[in-house]
């Protein structure tokens, strides 16, 4: 019996970023053959998904992804969405996609003020996504959070939006930082890309106290997987 196909997914790596090595750990355990890229390379590499990890890119002291957005790479990551590519954006990778345009709405500072590093607990809105399919409807996921501009905001015009076309995928159940409804993860008008603040790759192994966020890089694996069969 034959292996099941490892699929290559981009990891972006911006300067001042010191999660994508951890990404890139968790997809390969998880199955997949992770490559990192470079945020200066203007092309992507074959891959089935692309995947902006958490951290600290460039330019967050300006606002959190307004420069990172600009970076030559960012390009190609928006053709490679507007073909319906999977795109995955973790903590920091979803700020950058927000200022990029790439999924709706923004983050702000945490309504604290202060930064906050802690498990939180998680609530699945959607199970039929690609990055949600090995989820269960409600499942509650415990996956840790490390932010200090995680407060996602829409004004209720968006969230109106947002709710009834079924775009909000994660829900806090404690909300750690005032984001609105609280949202924790939320995807595209059609669900091909899909930001979330906390870091699942920080919680693929039981030893790190939850392996909890294999349900959202494992789906995304499967998907990416699925995508190259399909396509043979």
């Amino acid at each position: 019996m034959s292996e099941e196909p490892r699929p290559k997914i981009a990891v972006l790596v911006f300067p001042g970023s010191n999660d994508d090595r951890d990404a890139a750990l968790a997809l390969d355990r998880l199955g997949a053959e992770p490559t990192l890229v470079w945020h200066a390379e203007r092309e992507l590499p074959a891959v089935g998904a692309v995947v902006l990890p958490g951290g600290f890119s460039y330019g967050d002291y300006l606002r959190c992804g307004a420069i990172a957005r600009f970076a030559p790479v960012m390009g190609a990551v928006r053709r490679f969405a507007d073909a319906d590519g999977l795109v995955l954006g973790i903590c920091n990778g979803f700020q950058v996609l927000c200022e990029a345009g790439l999924l709706p709405g923004a983050l702000r500072p945490n309504a604290s003020l202060s930064f906050v590093c802690r498990d939180v607990g998680l609530r699945v809105e959607r199970t039929d996504t690609p990055f949600t399919s090995r989820a269960e409807a409600g499942q509650r996921l415990t996956v840790p959070v490390k932010h200090g501009e995680g407060c996602y905001f829409a004004d209720a015009e968006l969230l109106a939006e947002l709710e009834r076309n079924g775009q909000v995928v994660l829900r806090y159940e404690d909300n750690p930082n005032g984001s609105v409804a609280e949202i924790a993860g939320v995807t595209n008008h059609t669900g091909t890309v899909f930001g979330l603040m906390p870091h699942p790759e920080h919680a693929v192994d039981p030893l790190f106290g939850s392996a909890d966020g294999a349900v959202i890089l494992g789906s995304l694996v499967d998907a990416a997987r699925e995508r190259i069969l399909t396509a043979a």
